[in-house]
């Protein structure tokens, strides 16, 4: 019973020492504050001191105001505030020590803190300390690689100071090698070699940069370096680094090439099951992809808050739009021109027209921007010589779910068998009992749904407009041409070996050039083997 009483007690004193704590860190920020109101520059200086020496969880954000210029006085209330400008004479008002919304106003209401230059430098430091000793890896990884670029005494005080402390690996190599870089330039010269040598193993454009400074040369031609051996040293180590950051440019080229593969493989595969199933060349497919990046809009401007939900539910709200609008183009117009394709050309390019006519007519015939969600913003910063970006990476593996959902659709369906019988013998289909005008119709709209979805896809990468999908009908009939016309594994090989050939051509010979040599290759390429990669199979396959 004593025990539990004591550990009761015990809990008690430390709720109510945290509760002092906290008490006064904000009695100390709210000193800090009132400091920095006062028009005194010295009051100032000691404002910033205490907020540096302090430690409180708002520290951080109001020495980043205030250096940026965004720490105001509510002339109202004399409270100190953050402000964002959000337009002219316009700004959203946060209170500083809580970072409550306090609503809009003019910039006449506002008084902004003021500083002089060596209060910025010492602000500058304090939040460089701060960032350095923050709880969040992240935060202290960001700031020691800020360092790395220009650091003083002070700084590399501080940096010393948390190497024994630090315990995320990331940043105690990154604390190493700042450490490394102060040897590499102000060491003796025993140490700066030991110092590259180390260093060309690393991946960093700060050791690039300065090993590059070794082996410059002034305007009378003069090395800025003198000593041979440390230029020696320092080519060495450029030549190391050269090689690896050429590997990571062909990783990132081959990136790039699957993203475009991906966006390939996806307006092509609709194309490849009307194509290789009905014989059809449909001009309109790629105002099918457009229908489906349109969709994405739509959703977006009746979901303004939520635009990672709209992006998800444009995915089968798109299928279902072209895959509607697909099949009464097939009803209307396709099935009465079945067997003579230069006419199915003809009337779905004017189909196309009317699609795109009908789009500027209810949206205009400017282009209109769809916002990227957060989770598909930004990069996948590998290191500072290799970055992926996220919707690209999420291109890709849509392409693959999507290809995937289609192979399992084809193979283990009732509609997929009747679409497989179709297309090696349609006679024979028919002479068994199969419905064939209805498999062209639902074929037709499996081929546009899919190419609705590409429209989601194309609407992350692109701007939406009424000419969107001319920019890819000429490829999408490339890459099905390429890989066997009516194999969806030909058209997924072809997609991306045709991307990734594209990327690594475009250094070299421009991006317009570089379609022309694929073309020509492609060309080529039918004229040995007409039936592609990948040639249909079956009694009709000749025919």
């Amino acid at each position: 019973m004593l025990q539990c009483v004591s550990y009761v007690l015990l809990g008690l004193s430390l709720l109510f020492i945290s509760q002092a704590e906290a008490s006064d860190s904000a009695a100390s920020l709210q000193a800090s504050l009132a400091l920095l109101k006062q028009s005194s520059m010295t009051a100032r200086k000691q404002a910033i001191t205490q907020l540096g020496e302090g430690h409180q969880p708002r520290s951080l954000v109001i020495l980043h105001a205030l250096l940026v210029g965004q720490l105001f006085i509510l002339k109202s209330t004399d409270t100190m505030v953050l402000a964002e400008a959000q337009a002219e004479q316009a700004f959203t008002v946060y209170a500083a020590e809580s970072n409550k919304d306090l609503g809009k106003f003019l910039a006449a209401e506002l008084s902004k803190i003021n500083l002089t230059n060596a209060l910025r430098s010492q602000v500058r430091q304090l939040i460089a300390e701060l960032e350095i000793n923050a709880e969040q890896p992240a935060t202290r990884l960001a700031a020691v690689k800020k360092c790395a670029e220009s650091v003083d005494d002070h700084l590399l005080s501080i940096i010393k100071a948390r190497l024994p402390i630090e315990t995320d690996a990331q940043v105690k190599q990154a604390i190493q090698q700042v450490l490394l870089l102060q040897d590499m330039t102000q060491g003796a010269k025993s140490e700066r070699i030991a110092a590259m040598k180390v260093l060309k193993n690393q991946d960093s454009l700060a050791v690039v940069n300065q090993l590059k400074t070794f082996v410059e040369k002034d305007s009378e031609g003069q090395f800025l370096e003198t000593d041979a051996d440390i230029r020696h040293v320092a080519e060495a180590a450029l030549t190391t680094i050269t090689q690896r950051m050429h590997w990571y440019a062909g990783i990132e080229t081959v990136f790039f090439g699957l993203s475009l593969g991906a966006v390939l493989v996806l307006s092509a595969i609709g194309l490849a099951i009307t194509f290789g199933v009905m014989g059809v060349i449909n001009m309109a497919h790629g105002e099918l992809m457009m229908l489906g990046a349109y969709t994405t809009y739509v959703l977006q401007q009746l979901l303004p808050n939520h635009v990672g939900l709209s992006l998800l539910l444009a995915i089968p709200a798109a299928f279902l739009l072209s895959a509607v609008v697909g099949m009464l183009i097939e009803r209307g117009i396709i099935r009465f021109l079945y067997g003579r394709p230069l006419e199915t050309l003809l009337a779905t390019f004017g189909v196309s027209l009317l699609l795109q006519q009908l789009v500027r007519t209810l949206f205009s015939p400017l282009n209109k921007s769809v916002a990227t969600p957060q989770w598909l913003s930004g990069s996948w910063q590998v290191n500072d010589f290799l970055s992926l970006t996220w919707n690209r990476f999420y291109i890709f593996v849509f392409c693959l779910v999507v290809f995937v959902a289609l192979m399992q659709l084809l193979k283990r369906t009732r509609l997929g068998l009747e679409v497989r019988a179709v297309a090696q013998n349609r006679t024979m289909a028919k002479a068994m009992g199969i419905p064939t005008a209805q498999v062209d119709a639902l074929t037709f709209g499996l081929g546009s749904g899919i190419a609705g979805v590409a429209g989601v896809a194309l609407s992350q990468i692109t701007n939406v407009g009424p000419n969107l999908g001319q920019a890819y009908i000429v490829d999408s009939f490339m890459v099905v041409v390429f890989g066997g016309v009516g194999n969806l594994l030909g058209t997924l090989v072809a997609g991306f070996s045709l991307g990734i050939a594209n990327k690594f051509l475009e250094p070299f010979a421009g991006a317009v050039l570089a379609k022309i040599l694929l073309l020509i290759f492609i060309i080529l390429f039918i004229q040995k083997h007409p039936r592609g990669l990948f040639p249909q199979k079956g009694r009709a396959a000749d025919s």
